[in-house]
């Protein structure tokens, strides 16, 4: 994935992933392995934008200040029945919080965090570190997922010299198929909580660096809670591939130490509804960051933090099955006023799948 900078120079992210059938390659009866590893290159607009969170994810992943490659995912899957499987190794958590019109990572549907996945989640589950877990297939598309986690992100390193020395993270995640209206939909609802020994919010305004022996406020766990949705309203008689639809997240956390209290998106999109045009998708999104009260005056005050929300939109044109082309046009009211105004950012993406 290629992207374009104000500048004129690029940036961008790649993704090398294998995905082994075991029970193929060796004989290990229902044994899934995914091996992935990524880098970022280049610039990107995210330092111009003034948001809490990256206007466009992609570029920033999995180390924002490296380029070089990092393995991400080393996961083993081992399916016990048709039913019931578990899972351990070294796993990516930005594949979790599925929704049909608003994820993709950054690559294939929108840009901007807020829009793929759901930020109330970014302070308690770490990017790449190492778990394990189990899965219950509840029917097509219909699955249950808990798991513990390493508490800190080791995309850089193999992380066993770190595992649950700063705590862990519990998960739990289920994400069920509908039916409404006759047409394909989901619910999704979930929850996270770290045991990590935390910075606090919520520090004394008078102390900007404390002194020996007055030690700096911390909070020993964090929780989020979460929910997701995407229903399709028309589908395509001669593809039910092929619909769009509407999309909504919500999310809530304990407000300290996550700096957001809670957050909103909704939005449309899917399938293109051009005549010709079957493989290519679109997206029209609004999301709202609330900023947590424990933050603090004089947090608000000197960085001018406040609640940030945006309103973004793409098209993914397909030009090639292994060639897609998209527009995507972003309106942002960023969180911090002091850094940055009220801007429109305009993107142009190149995806290639080999």
């Amino acid at each position: 994935m290629v992207e374009r900078t104000p500048a004129g120079d690029g940036g961008g992210h790649n993704d090398y992933t294998l995905n082994i059938d075991m029970d193929k390659a060796i004989g290990l009866k229902g044994n899934l392995l995914k091996i992935k590893a990524e880098h970022r290159y280049g610039r990107d607009v995210n330092p111009l934008a003034g948001t809490l969170l990256p206007a466009t994810i992609a570029p920033r992943l999995p180390i924002v200040d490296s380029e070089n490659i990092y393995l991400t995912n080393v996961l083993f899957t081992q399916f016990l029945s048709e039913t019931m499987g578990v899972y351990f190794g070294k796993l990516d958590t930005l594949d979790g919080d599925l929704n049909s019109y608003a994820h993709g990572r950054g690559i294939r549907q929108f840009s901007n965090t807020s829009l793929i996945t759901n930020p109330a989640l970014l302070r308690v589950v770490p990017y790449s570190t190492l778990g394990a877990g189990a899965l219950f297939v509840l029917g097509p598309e219909s699955i249950v997922n808990i798991g513990v986690l390493n508490a800190t992100d080791t995309a850089d390193t193999a992380g066993f010299d770190e595992l649950f020395n700063e705590g862990a993270v519990l998960t739990a995640e289920g994400r069920f198929a509908t039916q409404f209206f006759g047409k394909p939909g989901h619910q999704l609802v979930g929850g996270a909580w770290s045991s990590r020994d935390f910075v606090s919010l919520d520090q004394d305004p008078r102390i900007v660096f404390p002194p020996a022996g007055i030690p700096i406020a911390r909070q020993d766990s964090s929780w989020a809670v979460y929910y997701n949705f995407d229903q399709a309203l028309v589908v395509d008689p001669c593809n039910p591939a092929r619909h769009w639809g509407v999309f909504g997240r919500f999310g809530i956390t304990d407000g300290n130490p996550n700096p957001i209290d809670y957050f909103l998106s909704f939005g449309v999109g899917g399938s293109s509804m051009i005549d010709g045009r079957d493989a290519d998708t679109w997206g029209l999104g609004w999301f709202k960051n609330s900023i947590s009260n424990d933050l603090g005056a004089a947090a608000t005050a000197f960085l001018g933090l406040d609640d940030g929300y945006g309103l973004e939109a793409f098209y993914n044109y397909e030009v090639t099955p292994w060639l897609h082309l998209t527009t995507d046009l972003q309106y942002l009211q960023p969180s911090s006023s002091a850094r940055a105004d009220d801007s429109f950012l305009i993107g142009f993406r190149a995806s290639i799948d080999l």
